[in-house]
């Protein structure tokens, strides 16, 4: 270890760094995730809690590699895959990207709006005024500024911690069977487990991480330091799942409560556990819809303008960098507005995203590897033997999972 390092870690300058990958995995405990962790509890209890350190190990596998890239390179993957995979493929994953991440962003509004519509807000004040909001954040001030409102955002997940102690789960039940799989022979079952490993790792989650340490200027010095962040921010984002399937399967569970989707969890809590679980429960979904529907657009617009070679960034000016701001306008929007739209299948949106992340996720961790390996671009940094066998045993099993919920979906389960 060099003195360089050693000044460099310490309690400061570990809180200094923190950020980027704390951020990046929060923001993936979104509407769908949360409705995820929700469904896993109510219909399975404490069943699954055995995949959170199983999710935790590959979040912390990807994300961990892009923010090492992005440290080593001072660039961010869209332009990476571009430099070495070239101009066409580039257009494909940025399409891709484009059209499911629009799609998860109405999404977000859809949570935002259902959580809202439990404090007695309609969707047709909550949306407009919750999108000029979120669209204001984005277009003022630096990655900094932003980054600090966001992380504010997140402490409101502590209220699934106390909701869940409030729920008074049997903790070595809790414990037994979170090192311990338990498996059922039921595809419900299956569909679930790929869900639930689906919904921690999504391709704009790996552009966001690389990203985020990018616009924080963070060098090969920072490395160790985003190492710290990147597995700290992987195992808080998973904790926050864990508290969810806790509440859940303690409350909803042994009453036989089955939902659909996160906002319905929070309806399900009160006559059984109290409005103040409710409250808690829909506060949390309120505010993981808004930091996800914050960071998707730009993120979004950053990896696209990238990609291409456009000016981009929250420091740039419409003059500066007008396809930068006018991608990030039109999706929050087009999202807002189709939330706002009768007789739109949000449903079936969600669903679209869905199928699109699991067909691009697999491609974007290629994509990651080879670059990440490669030897002219990370240099010494470049992924060891057992990272890469980490990661392409990642990328099979995203790869076998994502199959297998198609497939199970296609059976009607």
């Amino acid at each position: 270890m060099t003195k360089n390092t050693k000044r460099k870690l310490t309690v400061g300058a570990v809180l200094g760094a923190m950020g980027p990958g704390l951020l990046a995995a929060l923001s993936g405990n979104d509407a769908g995730g949360i409705a995820t962790y929700s469904s896993a509890g109510a219909s399975y209890g404490y069943g699954m809690l055995w995949m959170l350190p199983v999710m935790t190990l590959l979040l912390i596998v990807v994300q961990e590699t892009a923010a090492r890239c992005g440290c080593v390179t001072g660039k961010g993957l869209a332009s990476l895959i571009r430099e070495k995979f070239g101009v066409r493929r580039s257009v494909l994953a940025m399409a891709a990207l484009l059209v499911a991440n629009t799609a998860v962003t109405i999404s977000e509004f859809a949570g935002i709006a259902s959580g809202l519509a439990l404090f007695g807000i309609p969707a047709s004040v909550s949306v407009p005024l919750v999108a000029l909001l979120i669209w204001m954040l984005t277009m003022g001030g630096s990655f900094q500024r932003i980054e600090k409102v966001l992380l504010a955002v997140s402490c409101v997940f502590v209220t699934y911690v106390v909701a869940a102690f409030m729920a008074g789960p049997d903790w070595g039940e809790v414990a037994r069977v979170t090192v311990i799989p338990e498996f059922e022979a039921d595809p419900g079952y299956v569909s679930l487990v790929v869900a639930t490993i689906g919904t921690t790792i999504a391709p704009w989650m790996v552009f966001l991480a690389q990203n985020n340490v990018v616009d924080k200027n963070s060098d090969e010095d920072d490395i160790v330091l985003a190492r710290i962040d990147t597995v700290s921010g992987s195992i808080a984002a998973d904790l926050i799942a864990w508290f969810i399937i806790i509440t859940t399967g303690t409350v909803l569970f042994p009453a036989g409560v089955q939902i659909a989707d996160a906002a319905d969890a929070a309806k399900a809590l009160e006559p059984i556990a109290g409005e103040f679980s409710t409250v808690l429960f829909a506060a949390g979904l309120v505010a993981a819809s808004f930091l996800a529907a914050c960071v998707l657009p730009g993120v979004t617009s950053s990896a696209i303008c990238e990609a291409f070679g456009w000016e981009r960034g929250a420091d740039r000016s419409w003059d500066e960098a007008p396809l930068y701001r006018g991608i990030i306008t039109a999706i929050i929007g087009a999202s807002a507005l189709m939330v706002l739209m009768p007789g739109v299948d949000l449903f079936q949106i969600m669903m679209t995203s869905q199928v699109i992340n699991g067909v691009l996720l697999p491609v974007v961790l290629v994509f990651q590897v080879f670059i990440a390996a490669d030897k002219h671009i990370m240099g010494e940094y470049r992924n060891g033997r057992i990272w890469t066998v980490l990661t392409w045993a990642t990328i099979v099993l995203i790869t076998v999972l994502t199959v297998v919920m198609f497939a199970l979906q296609a059976m009607g389960y």
